[in-house]
């Protein structure tokens, strides 16, 4: 742990935990200039009287401490349109459609039905405005894709973007949030008034490079299975990867092969300093290497696209190749602590990018235990050595992100072990057999027999990922696994690695307080997802009720399908910890907690009783004035069975008779347990 600077580390620390502060505590008038101005001047005052110390005292420190948490806190406050003056959502009406012209930044892996991309507004019915938007566009027989730096001028609603319509679904309106997306517009093409082309950006220029790249390979007798796999690994473009082929990459622990990211960038970094060591001989020779460095890594950023993956690798990378070229003594973890700071600086919602997040664990934990883990066994020979190194990187980094991969994704795929030591020998080869073959398809020297062999060489590395992918055994799937369990892992694995770094009874004794409170939260969580409920579930053209007692699910539906490893019952149940589960017949009429409950279909009939709650399913033809009168009920529902012109209608009815109404198609699904 030589020359770390623990300063670098505890600025960080504090500018991610304004970060963090921010986000569960937002302040809508905050006074962000004046804070800091504050800060700064108290911090100025200090050094001025301490100045002639040979070190500054704790009051310096902490006010240096406190001046970045209230940068952080604010620079991601200052990213939210409501202190934005010029941002459009200040100048939209909502349901009326707007004039809007708008750049596109980025083009979006298309669906079936339509084409996506994110897009700048710069006016909004003829006011200058700013703002980062999702257009979503319908495709049909005369469509045809956009580009980056293509200029719209379009007719529509801006709409916000819906959240999740279902317990424990993917929350993709925050998703969207965190790359500083608020809100949609969904248009077909009669709504594109005009389209031009507009200045070239960086973006758009790397853009260009990586179609013109594509559509040369396109040209070469690789094949597209093969192909597409390139064009991910190089080019960080993995749209035209099937859903199939994504699928088997994920169950084999590969998926990060695909992603051009840390793995990628460090690689190339490993290879570009042994190509250009020689240069160390000469005068100011680690200087020009690490000049060399850097134009080589980000001449890559922009061939795979300055996606926010490659821009905060590169960086990473970068601030390694800055440490060689000042050559002076410096660790590591500064260096990785430095690029996190100035990474956050400059986007702060990067923060919660779980790219970011998995990238920075895995490279801490490599630095952390991997040489201790290689001092472990002593290999003698050079394949032994190799093996026994990528086990080791494969091992920490793994141990690093292992309860961060299972908050988000919920499964483990048991052999990453064999995948890894399979796979990672070759990569560095593989990146840079396809850099070559990239270079010589753009001059148009590429020979056939090298396009062959690469395709060959691609192809068993997928004939690989399928057969691992087959091993279904080995892949651990709907694990339920929280934030506090998350947390309470984190913690024992830090236990458990003080305790065999450090060796001393002291930090063993760290050990079981953290596993008293691994059980205390296992504990907590089993009582809370032991509960009773009753859920209307969102499911376009299908009713789905679900009844929770303890932790067996019982599913009511009309239907005989089995939805347990369907949408939306996968994720109630991984999320709900359900352990049974089970499926009835859905009755016309029910009691729950006191209350009646009328499922009224199609065919509208109704009894003359009173009923409490009315669920309406399958578009059912009923005067709702004349229902409301003969059953008086309290609350109605609608779930997603219904035409959309039925629920309007219905909204209106209950808004005239002051009657609660819940769409699931907009308030998400209706619990009847709150």
């Amino acid at each position: 742990m030589k020359f770390i600077n623990f300063a670098v580390v505890k600025l960080a620390v504090c500018l991610a935990g304004g970060i963090v502060i921010a986000t569960i505590f937002p302040i809508t008038s905050f006074p962000l200039f004046k804070c800091l101005l504050v800060c700064v001047s108290l911090l100025f005052v200090v050094w001025f009287l301490e100045r002639r110390k040979l070190q500054q005292g704790i009051l310096f420190g902490l006010l240096t401490y406190m001046t970045i948490f209230v940068f952080g806190y604010g620079s991601y406050q200052l990213r939210d349109p409501a202190h934005q003056n010029r941002h459009y959502s200040h100048f939209y009406t909502e349901n009326n459609a707007s004039l809007i012209q708008l750049k596109i930044r980025e083009v979006l892996k298309p669906n079936r039905r339509h084409h996506k991309y994110f897009a700048e507004l710069f006016k909004l019915n003829s006011k200058n405005v700013h703002g980062k938007i999702l257009v979503t566009i319908l495709k049909d027989s005369t469509s045809s894709a956009f580009k980056v730096d293509d200029l719209l001028l379009i007719s529509s609603e801006i709409e916000e973007v819906a959240g999740p319509s279902n317990p424990y679904q993917f929350d993709y309106k925050k998703y969207l949030k965190n790359l500083g997306v608020f809100h949609q517009v969904r248009i077909s093409e009669k709504q594109i008034l005009q389209r031009s082309n507009g200045p070239t950006s960086l973006r758009g220029f790397s853009e260009n490079i990586r179609n013109h790249i594509i559509h040369k390979l396109s040209e070469t007798p690789i094949e597209k299975a093969q192909r597409v796999i390139i064009q991910a690994l190089i080019l960080g473009q993995r749209k035209d990867i099937s859903k199939e082929m994504y699928g088997e990459y994920i169950a084999a622990g590969a998926l990060h092969i695909l992603a051009v990211s840390g793995l990628h960038v460090g690689i190339l970094f490993l290879i570009l300093s042994w190509l250009f060591k020689p240069l160390e001989y000469l005068k100011f020779g680690k200087q020009a290497k690490s000049v060399l460095l850097l134009l080589f890594l980000w001449g890559f950023a922009i061939l795979a696209g300055l996606s926010p993956s490659v821009v905060r690798a590169v960086t990473m990378f970068s601030f390694f190749g800055l440490a060689g070229m000042l050559d002076r003594p410096t660790n590591s973890f500064n260096t990785l602590f430095l690029s996190f700071f100035t990474l956050l600086v400059f986007n702060p919602n990067w923060l919660y990018h779980v790219g970011f997040q998995l990238s920075y664990l895995a490279v801490f934990f490599i630095l952390w235990i991997q040489p201790e883990l290689y001092k472990s066994y002593i290999p003698k020979f050079y394949l032994d050595k190799l093996l026994w190194g990528i086990i080791t990187v494969t091992l920490a980094a793994q141990i690093g992100i292992a309860p961060l991969s299972l908050y988000y994704f919920h499964q483990f795929p048991g052999l990453f072990f064999i995948t890894n030591l399979v796979i990672l020998p070759f990569l560095a080869i593989i990146l840079a057999g396809g850099l070559l073959v990239i270079i010589l398809t753009i001059i148009g020297q590429l020979p056939n027999s090298l396009a062959l062999g690469y395709n060959w060489l691609i192809k068993q590395l997928n004939g690989f990922v399928h057969w691992i992918a087959q091993q279904q055994t080995f892949i651990f799937t709907d694990i339920s696994f929280s934030f506090s369990t998350m947390i309470a892992g984190y913690a024992l694995i830090f236990a458990l690695i003080l305790w065999w770094k450090l060796k001393t009874n002291k930090a063993f004794l760290y050990v079981p307080a953290v596993v008293a409170i691994l059980f205390g939260v296992g504990i907590w969580e089993n009582r809370s997802s032991s509960k009773e409920q009753l859920v209307v579930f969102h499911k376009s053209r299908t009713t789905l009720l679900g009844y929770q007692n303890d932790r067996v699910l019982t599913l009511l539906q009309n239907d005989t399908i089995n939805y347990f490893n369907r949408f939306p019952i996968r994720d109630y149940r991984v999320g709900s910890q359900v352990t049974g589960f089970t499926s009835e017949l859905l009755p016309r009429v029910f009691r729950y907690r006191n209350k009646t409950v009328l499922l009224l279909d199609s065919l509208g009939v109704y009894p003359s009783e009173k009923i409490d709650i009315i669920l309406l399913t399958n578009s059912p033809k009923v005067h709702l004035e004349r229902l409301i009168d003969s059953i008086q009920p309290t609350q109605i529902i609608a779930d997603g069975s219904n035409y959309r012109t039925y629920v309007k209608r219905w909204h209106t009815t209950c808004t005239k008779r002051k009657i609660p109404f819940h769409y699931t198609g907009e308030k998400g699904a209706y619990i009847f347990d709150r």
